[in-house]
């Protein structure tokens, strides 16, 4: 059974923000509680059924990520406390939100989405083949679709608000937003997380094509901040080591099955849709592929390890 909504903590820790799968709730004056749903959506539309121990997955995947990269790259922070649920919680909520919660610090996030491609597919393929740029960046000539990058890009977009589209953005666009010295800071972190979690996820047998961050500003240290949720199918483009092809589109570890659901059915973009069983089972499955390899645990044994 999927978990659409979250069990009300209304009185006990209260909800400042609900996104397409994640509630927000304040636990104290400087952290939040991110629990993530098993809603899911496709075309910046929410299905109204969901994809059961997705939110699992994808906070028990951000959480083994976390711990990896700040091993990798010391002088990383993240905003990452624990996998823990405040004591205030009751114990049959909190059962509930066991595996699909982090405890992480309040900070002011940044009005930019860090996107990451180190292969060329989706719109920056689409943009390549109409004017040879990727967020106003001239590329090599002759690169065909899926193809590896010479180095991995940054290409940063806004963030839209619930429903509505992120635009992509020049890096110059996205020093407006934020100012140079954070942009330049955003722009270091995302390309060093990108190359450590690519380098990683390749011996795993995963491909990283495309990956987006989110950070925000500690204000007391005026450090740059990893938030967020991190390198899942929610977040990246996965591929197949094994069955990666270049000059063609690509098979992911996400919900790419659903989203070919939706259009062949002529559902795209259409409100109230509900998955069918077979839809749902065949995206859990992706899901819960890319966490087995990734994380070397299935699902089960992972939330069996938690406290």
């Amino acid at each position: 059974m999927a978990l659409v909504t979250l069990p009300g903590l209304d009185g006990v820790l209260p909800l400042i923000a609900s996104g397409k799968v994640r509630e927000l709730f304040q636990v104290d004056g400087n952290s939040l509680l991110f629990v993530a749903t098993d809603r899911i959506s496709a075309y910046d539309v929410i299905m109204k059924n969901g994809v059961p121990d997705k939110g699992i997955m994808l906070t028990l995947m951000t959480a083994h990520w976390f711990k990896y990269l700040q091993q990798q790259i010391p002088d990383l922070q993240t905003h990452f406390i624990s996998l823990d649920v405040p004591s205030a919680v009751s114990a049959d909520k909190a059962a509930q939100l066991r595996g699909r919660s982090m405890h992480v610090r309040k900070l002011k996030v940044f009005p930019v989405e860090a996107i990451v491609r180190g292969y060329i597919s989706g719109s920056a393929w689409a943009s390549y083949q109409k004017n040879g740029t990727v967020n106003g960046k001239k590329m090599p000539e002759g690169l065909q679709e899926s193809q590896e990058l010479p180095e991995p890009i940054y290409t940063p977009s806004t963030k839209a608000e619930l429903g509505a589209h992120d635009e992509n953005i020049s890096t110059e666009e996205a020093a407006k937003v934020v100012g140079d010295k954070y942009a330049a800071r955003i722009e270091e972190l995302a390309l060093k997380i990108y190359k450590a979690a690519r380098d990683y996820a390749r011996e795993k047998g995963i491909i990283i094509a495309d990956t987006k961050f989110e950070f925000g500003l500690d204000e007391a240290t005026d450090q740059v901040v990893l938030v967020d949720e991190v390198l899942t199918p929610d977040s990246s483009r996965f591929w197949s080591v094994e069955k990666y092809q270049i000059g063609k589109g690509q098979d992911s570890f996400d919900k790419q099955y659903l989203r070919d659901w939706l259009t062949s059915n002529n559902l795209k973009n259409k409100e109230g849709v509900s998955m069918t069983d077979d839809v749902v089972a065949a995206t859990r499955a992706k899901y819960a592929e890319a966490f087995r390899i990734l994380t070397g645990k299935s699902v089960e044994e992972a939330v069996g390890e938690l406290k």
